[in-house]
């Protein structure tokens, strides 16, 4: 787990703090010299859940901890939760590909303004810095989830060039996040556990999977690292989601496979990074940085003489990075807490 020293007596603000992701902070930063953590949410329900947990096991810690009800959609909420913070991480989003299919302009409204608002109120609010979450469905989107997640990173990288030298402004990009809210794993420990067929869509589609301890060292990397409008992105490896199921079952049970097919906008393979990005992009050992093009629109200003390169060969994607065999993934699969807690009939312990 990286913790950047930065935090120290700082206000962090999570927007859709109450989700997996806001969880993991929480449980990696309430120990650290961390000054606050402001969860900002429109679930009551689950705010109150997540401060009984943290009553519960970290007394000591929970007055680190605040709570506030918004919804990113509302300029006023976010502006009314974002006074005196120093740090934001943006991880609120619509994130169901079926979902988000049958009703686009609810992701609109939260992926994108939602997502413009948090920006406003963090430049007016002189944030120091301001990490957001996207996905690799917003590379070359099918669906109308990557679409809102590719027009977000728009938004950011538009905010961030307003914002440099003030707010700086950076993105993450990541694949599967193993057990977090509404993934796959969980669906198939459940249908185990009532002695029902895993379902699979498509036994070649591939995925990268990494956990969400991962997705939080992704992040606190950015936080350190990010200059306006970057995007870093972690390498990772995947499997098939036919080795997935069997790699689940081989830990809890076989209880059998069937296909049902794809579902609404998903793809066959995912891209965490385009043939355009790949020029531009820094190898940074675990991860990749890719630099934000800071120009305006004065092209006239901009001379290039001879050949004009605008894509590498290869875009990187989850069916050209390192797939993991079933014995692999079921390791990769065990490093997630979810599992851990599920092996030992627990799973009801870990936030969704």
């Amino acid at each position: 787990m990286i913790y950047n020293n930065e935090f120290n007596d700082k206000t962090l603000m999570i927007t859709g703090g109450t989700g997996s992701f806001g969880s993991t902070i929480l449980k990696h930063f309430l120990e650290t010299g961390i000054g606050e953590i402001r969860i900002f949410s429109r679930d009551e329900k689950k705010q109150s859940d997540m401060r009984d947990r943290i009553q519960a096991s970290m007394p000591e810690y929970s007055n680190k901890v605040r709570f506030y009800i918004g919804d990113v959609r509302d300029k006023r909420s976010v502006r009314d939760a974002i006074g005196g913070v120093d740090y934001v991480f943006h991880a609120a989003a619509l994130k169901q590909v079926p979902s988000c299919e049958f009703f686009p302009m609810e992701a609109v409204r939260t992926n994108v303004i939602g997502t413009d608002n948090v920006l406003h109120a963090a430049i007016e609010a002189a944030v120091k810095r301001v990490v957001c979450l996207s996905t690799d469905k917003a590379a070359y989107p099918i669906n109308a989830m990557g679409k809102s997640k590719a027009m977000m990173e728009s938004v950011i990288y538009a905010n961030a060039q307003i914002a440099a030298g003030e707010t700086t402004i950076c993105c993450t990009r990541y694949g599967n996040v193993m057990c977090s809210r509404g993934s796959v794993i969980p669906l198939f420990i459940d249908r185990i556990r009532k002695g029902q067929p895993v379902n699979i869509t498509d036994p070649a589609m591939t995925r990268f999977l990494m956990n969400l301890d991962e997705a939080v060292d992704l992040v606190c990397f950015a936080f350190e690292h990010g200059e306006p409008g970057d995007l870093f992105i972690q390498k990772a490896p995947a499997s098939t989601i036919a080795d997935l199921a069997e790699a689940v079952q081989k830990v809890f049970g076989y209880t059998g496979t069937q296909v049902i097919g794809t579902r609404h906008g998903e793809k066959l393979y995912e891209t965490l990074m385009m043939r355009e990005e790949c020029l531009r992009a820094e190898d940074m050992g675990d991860y990749f940085r890719i630099h934000a093009d800071m120009r305006d629109l004065n092209y006239d200003r901009f001379v290039v003489e001879g050949e004009v390169q605008t894509m590498a060969d290869e875009a990187y994607t989850s069916n050209n990075t390192k797939r993991l065999s079933v014995e692999e993934t079921i390791e990769k699969i065990k490093t997630a807490e979810y599992v851990q807690l599920a092996l030992e009939g627990r799973e009801s312990e870990v936030a969704q």
